[in-house]
């Protein structure tokens, strides 16, 4: 049977599409742009073939849709900036096959300008098409919540290339979605994802700074938050934590526009700083207690980038590792979703009792309040325990 649309790229943004398409009653196929398409389980994907997905290594599917969304990754690069080398590759690949009338669409995390300036250039060489006259050409930023119970379709917004470009994707996500925002064009909903954000990681500097100071001053940050966020208006909590991971890459617009976000360069800096605050406190806390980050064993709960998920990006747990052991602590961790993992291209051992790996433990550094945690149980077993998220019952641990 003919697809309706091709995902490309099944990474953390292609996926949970894929997924809201066939939930949808969309014949969908699954074009990967590189290893991520790993994170399909086998029954997952079971699941989604038997409700019209399918998976393909073959370029030529890509020309039987009506629409095509690129999800592809857009990681930062070595030198800060976003790392377009899969969407540029995404989109030759697509060029080639693409036919009059279909809707393109990125949904990767790229700067205002991206999709005009970038991606339509090489799609209308590819093709000898024109983009809002031969096919429809639109930018959505992705909006998934990973790990999230709730799986109501979040609102989608929409930017075309030209007014009947907007409506061609309006038309498909109204599939997907009872709500459907139309921006003015392109670059207002690349700014979209751009300000969202941002907003998260601003937000989390502002906490984590708070976080230290607070401790500076013997307040109990945790409990200003829980007063805090009973205000109705004009507040939103936030809570600090060992760093910021994830998929979603701040930027300042530095070398993109004549002024910069300043605010987003700060906020960067703050967070960067967490990982190297997190083991200065669990120096100091082992200090406290007589005893020396040499030689210390430390025990490291949740090395994933947010709780209950299997995905590393990003996550602050690396460099925390790297500090420990340089200070010449010995490292262990426990995650229920992480079998393995590798720090200085070590392996690092793996907890297989977590209580008792606890009780072991001069030290045990909460970075992840993963659901399969007794966090009451662990914090009597523990000798010594630094809760980073806050999740422990108050005064069973000490808090970041």
């Amino acid at each position: 049977m003919p697809a309706d649309l091709a995902v490309i790229g099944l990474g953390p943004y292609g996926l949970p599409l894929a997924q809201a398409a066939v939930a949808a009653g969309i014949p969908t196929i699954g074009y990967a742009t590189g290893p991520e398409a790993g994170s399909l389980s086998p029954a997952e994907l079971r699941r989604m073939r038997s409700t019209g997905f399918r998976l393909s290594t073959d370029p030529a599917q890509l020309g039987r849709v009506r629409t095509a969304v690129i999800c592809a990754p857009t990681p930062r690069g070595a030198d800060g900036e976003l790392d377009l080398g899969q969407v540029e590759a995404a989109a030759r690949t697509l060029a080639e096959r693409l036919r009059p009338h279909t809707t393109v669409i990125l949904e990767s995390p790229v700067l205002p300008g991206t999709t005009e300036d970038l991606l339509r250039p090489i799609l209308e060489r590819g093709s000898g098409l024109r983009a809002g006259r031969d096919f429809h050409l639109a930018y959505s930023p992705s909006r998934t919540d990973p790990g999230s119970r709730d799986h109501t379709p979040a609102p989608r917004v929409i930017g075309g290339f030209t007014p009947a470009c907007t409506e061609s994707a309006a038309a498909f996500y109204g599939r997907l979605t009872d709500k459907v925002v139309r921006a003015r064009g392109l670059r207002e909903a690349e700014a979209v994802r751009l300000l969202e954000t941002n907003f998260r990681h601003v937000n989390i500097a502002l906490v984590n700074e708070m976080a230290v100071v607070c401790h500076e001053l013997g307040v109990d940050l945790w409990d200003v938050i829980r007063c805090a966020e009973t205000k109705p208006f004009g507040f939103q909590a936030f809570r600090p934590g060992p760093g910021v991971g994830g998929h979603g890459v701040p930027q300042d617009l530095t070398g993109h526009a004549s002024r910069g976000l300043r605010m987003v360069e700060l906020a960067q800096q703050v967070n960067e700083r967490m990982p190297h605050y997190v083991v200065q406190r669990a120096a100091a806390l082992l200090n406290e207690h007589g005893k020396s980050a040499r030689g210390a064993r430390v025990l490291l709960l949740g090395v994933t980038y947010k709780a209950d998920l299997a995905d590393q990006q990003g996550a602050p747990a690396h460099e925390i590792a790297v500090r420990l052991m340089e200070l010449g602590a010995s490292v262990s961790y426990h995650d229920p979703h992480i079998p393995a993992w590798h720090v200085l291209d070590r392996p690092v051992p793996r907890a297989d009792s977590l209580y008792e790996a606890a009780a072991a433990a001069d030290l045990t550094l909460l970075l992840q309040p993963h659901r399969t945690y007794d966090l009451q149980g662990l914090s009597v077993k523990a000798q010594l325990l630094l809760d980073t998220r806050g999740a422990t019952p108050t005064g069973a641990a000490h808090r970041l």
